[in-house]
């Protein structure tokens, strides 16, 4: 049995998740600080690929990083290589796919926050920084923690947009969706079955340990209180 689909899905699904983490918090902190109808322009924009069909992605992606896309094209004749048809096209796809789930569920988390502990802790001449990162982040780390699991299993089990721009190439672009689907009109069905266990079987350890993550460090709201008390 071939392990690299698993090897190359995980691989994918994690750096996706690293820049759908970052991207997300980085939209979602400063878009939830927006003007309402501005907030919702935006919104609209960034959350389309939640509902768009994966392979309208794909089929703009193509447009865009194939080869002959104003992007692919460039980086083609400037650097030498391709951006589809490669393991890390797959990232692409993915990131873009997953991305909304990030970006709405720690929207949703810094909308909840309490604005009353900010003002506490500028009162205490605390800059912005310091307040992001150790007071929003800590109190909002439930929703970040859940919207970035849900971006790594989106990712994780992602075709459509993932099969146009990298393709099924054995050992090279093959992951666990592409190879079940491949096995599937092989007529393989027994091998296609445990992909399909392997991939639920990592979904469910993902979950899990979030869920146990949760339950240990959670902490009350107040703990930030507790700790503006202590800096003063």
């Amino acid at each position: 049995m071939d392990w690299f689909p698993l090897y190359n899905s995980l691989r994918v699904a994690l750096i996706s998740t690293f820049f759908t983490f970052f991207l997300g918090i980085f939209a979602a902190h400063y878009i939830a600080k927006t003007p309402r109808f501005l907030k919702g322009l935006i919104d609209g924009v960034l959350t389309l690929p939640l509902v768009l069909p994966p392979t309208v992605i794909g089929f703009f992606l193509l447009k865009m990083i194939g080869p002959l896309g104003p992007v692919g094209s460039t980086v083609l004749e400037v650097f030498g290589f391709k951006l589809t048809m490669t393991w890390y096209s797959a990232i692409f796809a993915t990131t873009m796919i997953s991305f909304p789930l990030m970006y709405r569920t720690a929207r949703g988390a810094f909308e909840s926050f309490d604005s009353t502990l900010l003002y506490s802790g500028q009162t205490l001449g605390l800059s912005d920084t310091f307040l992001f990162w150790r007071v929003i982040m800590p109190n909002c780390k439930q929703g970040i923690l859940a919207g970035a699991v849900l971006s790594f299993a989106r990712a994780l089990g992602e075709f459509g947009a993932t099969t146009m721009v990298a393709g099924y190439i054995p050992g090279r672009t093959a992951i666990i969706s592409t190879t079940v689907y491949q096995l599937w009109r092989e007529g393989n069905d027994a091998l296609a079955y445990k992909w399909v266990f392997i991939n639920l079987v990592i979904s469910f350890i993902v979950l899990t340990a979030v869920n146990m993550l949760e339950n240990r460090y959670k902490q009350p709201v107040g703990a930030a209180k507790n700790h503006f008390d202590h800096e003063d």
